[in-house]
């Protein structure tokens, strides 16, 4: 993901220590230079409004992620009304504790903070805050983390995705609401009968699976003991789709992978999505929209790869539980230990499959959850632990943060679905921030 851009206002009087105000900004710009971000705005002291409305145009030139607002002293709220009325972007302000000297009140930034904060609600205009000293390192951490939270935002407006075929009967997780997502993120939709998709499979040249063949060859060991002439279908499934993708600028793709991929063109398409997992191009199965979009944020909350699991083993004894899929698990998620292998489908008996258990390490869950009938997120974290592949296809057993039988009770009695998008990293203090602005309830799993 792109760097985000923060707008940078400071503002004072001249009226408080002026000479301290330029200390404590001093102290304050090398802490945001912890943040790995694009600052726009001259970095001084503005301390009338005329000063304020120079600073517009250069704030006004492009878009903004966050508009912070450092209230090195205390002012009127008159200036911080100019910025939000001009300024299309989320504000942070931020204010600066002082010490209890007993004599003058040097800054009185936190009481500028307050004032704004009252007039801009009566405006209708929510901020975020921090108040902390200029060195504080946790102030770099929270502007940081609002500011990725509302690139994210920023990002999705305007992201396509694409359906192929219709989720299968029964399975209400997989069903979306395109009119929701236009209005609440921005993202537009397309889709394609699943029939049509095949057909144009079908008619494709068998050339273009000919790079997935060579970049599966070097990747599982025994790409070769699989049926040939299915393995290739699944990798002429994927090159249509990646072209797809790279032509329409598709950022996510779900696919109802069954039954018609088995029956209608002989193949599993696991493999497929796989590929595009890879890519960073979120792939999943059952045509699960809300699942590909969930991946596509953890991806760029994470910078890494996502997958879309299923959980589908518990063991209060031992407190762990099991996240799987078919085969559809990134292979840069693959255990280093374990040789990836090809194989086929569990129960359609068909190629291909990647085949791997899961690397140990740090993971975020998250899921964008229509249970309970509105839009929530659920987040979750804990430990990938180094087990054997405890079933056929990708898998890997956790240990989460929550008791086992707690986070199942919570499964069930939230009403959440049966898809869970897992990443590496903790990444849910961006996620949740990146729910917050959005204006969606967050369902902690912890």
């Amino acid at each position: 993901m792109d760097k985000p851009r923060i707008g940078l206002v400071a503002l004072g009087r001249t009226t408080f220590d002026v000479d301290y105000a330029e200390e404590v900004l001093a102290g304050a710009l090398a802490t945001l230079e912890r943040i790995d971000a694009e600052f726009v705005g001259e970095p001084k002291l503005l301390f009338d409004e005329d000063a304020v409305k120079a600073a517009l145009p250069a704030l006004k030139a492009g878009p903004l992620d966050l508009l912070l607002v450092l209230q090195v002293t205390f002012t009127d709220a008159a200036m911080t009304v100019e910025l939000a009325d001009q300024i299309d972007a989320p504000m942070m302000l931020w204010s600066f504790p002082e010490e209890r000297t007993g004599g003058r009140l040097r800054l009185n930034s936190f009481c500028g903070v307050n004032l704004a904060a009252h007039a801009l609600s009566r405006r209708g205009r929510s901020i975020d805050y921090v108040h902390a000293a200029a060195d504080d390192p946790a102030a770099a951490g929270k502007i940081g983390t609002a500011a990725r939270a509302s690139a994210l935002a920023r990002r999705l407006n305007g992201t396509k995705l694409l359906v192929v075929g219709e989720h299968p009967p029964g399975f209400d997780p997989c069903d979306f609401d395109a009119d929701e997502l236009r209005r609440r993120f921005g993202i537009e939709i397309a889709r394609q009968p699943v029939k049509d998709f095949i057909e144009e499979v079908k008619a494709a040249p068998d050339a273009i699976a000919a790079p997935a063949w060579e970049r599966r060859s070097r990747q599982l060991v025994n790409l070769a003991e699989m049926d040939e002439t299915a393995t290739r279908k699944t990798l002429k499934v994927y090159a249509l789709l990646r072209d797809k993708a790279e032509a329409e600028g598709y950022r996510g793709i779900a696919v109802r992978c069954w039954p018609d991929f088995f029956t209608d063109y002989g193949c599993a398409v696991c493999g497929a999505l796989a590929l595009l997992n890879e890519d960073r191009v979120p792939a999943g199965c059952e045509a699960d929209v809300y699942g590909v979009l969930t991946s596509l944020l953890a991806q760029w909350a994470s910078g890494g790869a996502a997958f879309n699991t299923d959980l589908v083993d518990v063991d209060p004894s031992d407190d762990t539980v099991v996240f799987w899929h078919c085969g559809q698990a990134p292979i840069d998620m693959a255990d280093p230990e374990v040789e990836p292998r090809a194989t086929i489908h569990s129960n359609r008996k068909m190629p291909l499959l990647s085949e791997f258990p899961l690397k140990p390490g740090r993971i975020t869950l998250a899921r964008l959850t229509r249970g309970g009938g509105t839009l929530r997120l659920m987040l979750g974290g804990g430990e990938m632990i180094r087990r054997p592949l405890a079933f056929s296809g990708t898998a890997g057993t956790a240990r989460l943060d929550v008791p086992a039988a707690a986070f199942l009770d919570a499964l069930l009695t939230e009403g959440l679905e049966h898809h869970t998008t897992l990443t590496y990293g903790d990444h849910r203090p961006v996620l949740r921030a990146f729910a917050k602005r959005n204006g969606i309830p967050v369902v902690e799993m912890t």
